[in-house]
């Protein structure tokens, strides 16, 4: 686990996020990339300024926050024994993608993790955590071998969408989110996701169609960012914008968990996972291997069917009529 200064800032604020009024929030954070290895306490305490926000926006800059725990932090915290998997068979290895076989409590298991890089070339090389399609076809690989090995599949999200490139799109980044999302859903063997930082659109939910859809308490889970969202509806960015999106969004873990989208909130430390990264894993760590021991139990067409029913229920509360029969047999 990385061991770096936290700068004083707003998502360091232990109060809870509904009494939160003012927050403070580093310029730096909107005018260019955040370097972990050059932020200090004396640097952002030069750079800050005063704005009321949203407690939906508090909760985006602590998943956003420079010193936030990366995918790959956790991995190295919580599981033991980790072996790597490189390249996607076709084209090439993304560095964003990690897929590696591991330990969890004495259970092997495949983890796949995004990797956003903490310096502004690892950042670059990495593509800022975004895949590319030869990503996405590398953690389905790595799935697939770990099905035919009876293991359980757990990934961790935390990308603020797929790389939306000329490149990425010629090579079928479309097409390879699909195709995860299909085989996701047919797979044999305990799944579980874990959504660390930000969630973001279809390149999120490529590995997220899991039995167990874990959240941590400050991470957001959206189709799109708000900044994204208020340029559509209002043509203008600008704070005040932003945040209305963020509320509207609900994409909050509270507001997901209220709507049947996730299964579980894990706590985080006051003031959000960067502030103690190692309680962090091991809140985390626990409720992995909870929601291992359960669903090790059942049987492959157990769990296929579970994972069936409950992304069929998603959004049949807005629904007035009957949905689709979801008592059909499984293979």
């Amino acid at each position: 686990m990385r061991s770096l200064p936290v700068p004083s800032i707003c998502a360091n604020d232990p109060r809870p996020l509904e009494s939160a009024l003012v927050v403070v929030t580093p310029v730096l954070n909107r005018t260019g990339l955040n370097d972990k290895e050059q932020m200090s306490e004396q640097e952002t305490g030069n750079h800050l300024e005063a704005q009321a926000v949203s407690p939906a926006w508090v909760r985006i800059e602590r998943a956003r926050h420079p010193q936030r725990p990366y995918p790959m932090d956790f991995i190295e915290h919580i599981f033991t024994d980790f072996s790597e998997i490189h390249g996607d068979r076709a084209f090439g290895d993304d560095e964003a993608v990690a897929c590696g076989m591991a330990r969890l409590a004495g259970e092997e298991v495949l983890v796949i993790g995004n990797r956003k890089g903490g310096s502004t070339k690892e950042r670059v090389r990495r593509n800022f955590g975004m895949p590319h399609p030869e990503g996405y076809r590398k953690a389905l690989r790595a799935m697939k071998i770990a099905e035919k090995f009876g293991r359980p599949v757990i990934s961790f999200i935390d990308l603020p969408g797929a790389f939306p490139g000329l490149g990425a799109e010629e090579r079928g980044q479309a097409e390879a989110i699909a195709r995860n999302l299909l085989e996701m859903s047919r797979l044999r063997v305990p799944t579980i996701s874990v959504i660390s930082g930000e969630g973001g659109s279809g390149g999120a939910l490529a590995l997220g169609v899991a039995n167990a859809v874990l959240m941590q308490e400050n991470a957001c889970y959206s189709v799109i960012t708000p900044e994204g969202c208020a340029a559509i509806l209002w043509r203008a960015g600008g704070e005040e914008n932003v945040a209305a999106a963020a509320a509207a969004l609900k994409l909050s873990a509270p507001d997901l968990l209220e709507l049947g989208l996730i299964d579980e909130i894990v706590p985080e430390p006051a003031g959000g996972a960067h502030t103690a990264p190692a309680e962090a894993a091991h809140l985390l760590g626990a409720a992995l291997a909870r929601h291992l021991e359960r669903l090790v139990k059942l049987k492959p067409a157990e769990l296929r069917r579970a994972r069936e029913r409950k992304f069929a229920a998603m959004g049949s509360r807005y629904l007035t009529r009957g949905r689709v029969d979801n008592d059909r047999p499984i293979d």
